[in-house]
């Protein structure tokens, strides 16, 4: 797979703090389908210079994805973080604070950009930042939008519902891939972390980011459709072909009516296990090489 079709297939994108060698080595063996360098809110101001070194330093030609999140445009070490991704072979860019305005400032040139969308400005906007050139997805931020929004502390459902759905059709709105959603901040709580994936995914998002490695197999496995979710959809195919076959448009499977909303939902089903498929291949064959 080429790195647009592991983008688009892509469902855990696991935080490493940038300044951390250890955490950083250790993430490419996560099996994360992308790791993410975080360059702003893991990484304190006196530590920016190192984080941005090391990034230079160990950054690997293979394995997950590899993601850099830079600091906001409106900060005093954004110029610095993208002039040292010049020239380096990164797989996308993630934009704190995603605006119209901030990727102005990034520029129409560089590497794929996953837009942060994490403040109220930014979720009113969602639609005309997914069409940016260069964004091929949006994510959702939930503790900066949270703070502004001043909802609670441990906010995961109803909070959200707005903010999820909003990512949700705008993206699909902008033909660009299902956003990515929001972190689940306790690290010791994998239940929870798959009942809020499990949350998302139904509202029609296609993917989560992590914070510890103990989330990236609960994410991989709720945003991969089941078995028995790709057995349904070859049975719609198979159904609705025989059915166009015989002149109709229409048949039934598991007792219930198909049409062809069903098989495109079905297909694109099977399209989604192929490519998870196709991409946790990659990921291991590449790690296996480093």
């Amino acid at each position: 797979m080429d790195v647009t079709e592991r983008l688009r297939a892509a469902r855990s994108l696991l935080f490493v703090p940038a300044d951390d060698r250890r955490k950083v080595a250790r993430a490419w063996t996560s099996g994360a389908d992308a790791v993410v360098l975080d360059l702003e809110d893991a990484v304190a101001p006196a530590r920016k210079q190192a984080g941005r070194q090391l990034v230079s330093e160990v950054l690997p030609a293979t394995g997950p994805l590899r993601i850099v999140r830079v600091n906001g445009t409106d900060t005093p070490w954004a110029a610095e973080d993208l002039r040292m991704l010049d020239g380096m072979s990164v797989d996308a860019v993630m934009l704190p604070k995603a605006s119209p305005e901030s990727l102005s400032a990034v520029g129409d040139e560089g590497p794929p950009v996953i837009a942060l969308v994490e403040t109220a400005a930014g979720l009113r906007r969602a639609y005309e930042i997914a069409s940016h050139a260069r964004v091929v997805a949006l994510a959702l931020g939930g503790a900066d939008l949270g703070a502004e929004l001043s909802w609670a502390e441990d906010a995961a459902a109803e909070e959200l519902l707005h903010a999820r759905s909003v990512l949700v059709v705008d993206s699909a709105a902008a033909g660009i891939r299902a956003p990515f959603d929001v972190v689940h901040l306790a690290v010791g709580d994998p239940e929870g972390a798959r009942v809020e994936a499990e949350r998302a995914r139904r509202l029609g998002l296609g993917g989560k980011l992590c914070v510890h490695p103990r989330q990236v197999p609960v994410v991989n496995t709720v945003f991969a459709p089941s078995q028995r979710e790709r057995e349904w959809a070859a049975r719609v195919v198979r159904a609705l072909d025989e059915a166009l076959e015989l002149g109709s448009a229409v048949a039934v499977v598991d007792g219930k009516l198909v049409d062809a909303p069903v098989a495109r939902r079905a297909r694109a089903t099977l399209r989604a296990a192929e490519a998870h498929s196709a991409s946790s291949v990659t990921t291991s064959k590449e790690a296996q090489c480093n």
